[in-house]
């Protein structure tokens, strides 16, 4: 049976505060082997301290983005643009967070999620004598579907894959491609009790210990898929403009 509870009392994150301290002093005895503690990633970087004074947010966008994948203007004026960020994370703004921080501030992703992950792992796992995984979430769009959902972008002691590869479904027929993202179903499975305005950024998943293992497991970062086999880099409109361009090109020489 899966158990999905989220964390009453987490007091507001400041740059400096200790994850560990804090989160330890609000499950108390409670957690158990197996447990998978699933962290909002805004709180992560308000305790890293990923400020970054900023009059515009947009610069703040331009100086974390890497690749801009799609770029579209609402009829009014609003321009959304979706792009690749350090992170290797495609997604609206570079991951930029406005809400919720001090006036004239916007909030970056922390640095390195995985590490992050891995160092509240670490903690918890030394302080409370339990073996728990922790993944760090986001909130991200998905091609072809309206809404958000909430997605790993950090993840330490746990599978983030369950590799179905080799076996057999119910019919006896050989399964080739099945790899769930489970880091992924996990971190949407613990947005359903988080909310997105309850101020409960922690949420712990029980009855997946299958998945919970060695702090040396692959992260989050093996989830984004590497560019030689992204089959949609471009947006709709830029991929015909380039292609558009390479033709004339081509027609002119």
């Amino acid at each position: 049976m899966l158990q999905v509870w989220a964390l009453d009392g987490i007091p507001e994150i400041a740059a400096g505060t200790d994850l560990v301290d804090t989160i330890a002093a609000r499950v108390g005895d409670t957690l158990a082997d197996g447990d998978i503690l699933v962290v909002t990633s805004k709180i992560v970087s308000k305790a890293e301290g990923r400020f970054l004074t900023a009059a515009d947010r947009e610069e703040a966008i331009t100086a974390e983005t890497v690749r801009l994948v799609a770029r579209r203007t609402a009829p009014g004026g609003h321009v959304t643009r979706i792009v690749e960020n350090r992170l290797g994370i495609v997604s609206a703004a570079a991951g930029v967070d406005a809400s919720n921080t001090p006036e004239g501030t916007v909030l970056l992703l922390p640095v390195d999620p995985d590490a992050s992950a891995r160092a509240l792992a670490r903690g918890l796992r030394d302080r409370l004598g339990v073996e728990v995984g922790v993944v760090i979430s986001d909130t991200l769009g998905r091609a072809w579907r309206e809404g958000q959902t909430d997605h790993a972008i950090g993840a330490a002691g746990i599978h983030v894959f369950e590799d179905l590869r080799g076996q057999t479904d119910a019919e006896g027929r050989p399964l080739v491609v099945t790899m769930p993202a489970v880091a992924d179903e996990i971190a949407g499975a613990a947005d359903l009790v988080k909310g997105k305005a309850t101020r409960r950024p922690v949420a712990i998943v029980r009855g997946r210990g299958d998945l919970v293992g060695s702090l040396d497991l692959p992260g989050a970062r093996s989830i984004v898929r590497p560019a030689e086999r992204d089959m949609f880099r471009q947006g709709a409109d830029e991929a015909y403009a380039d292609g558009f361009a390479a033709g004339v090109a081509s027609a002119q020489t």
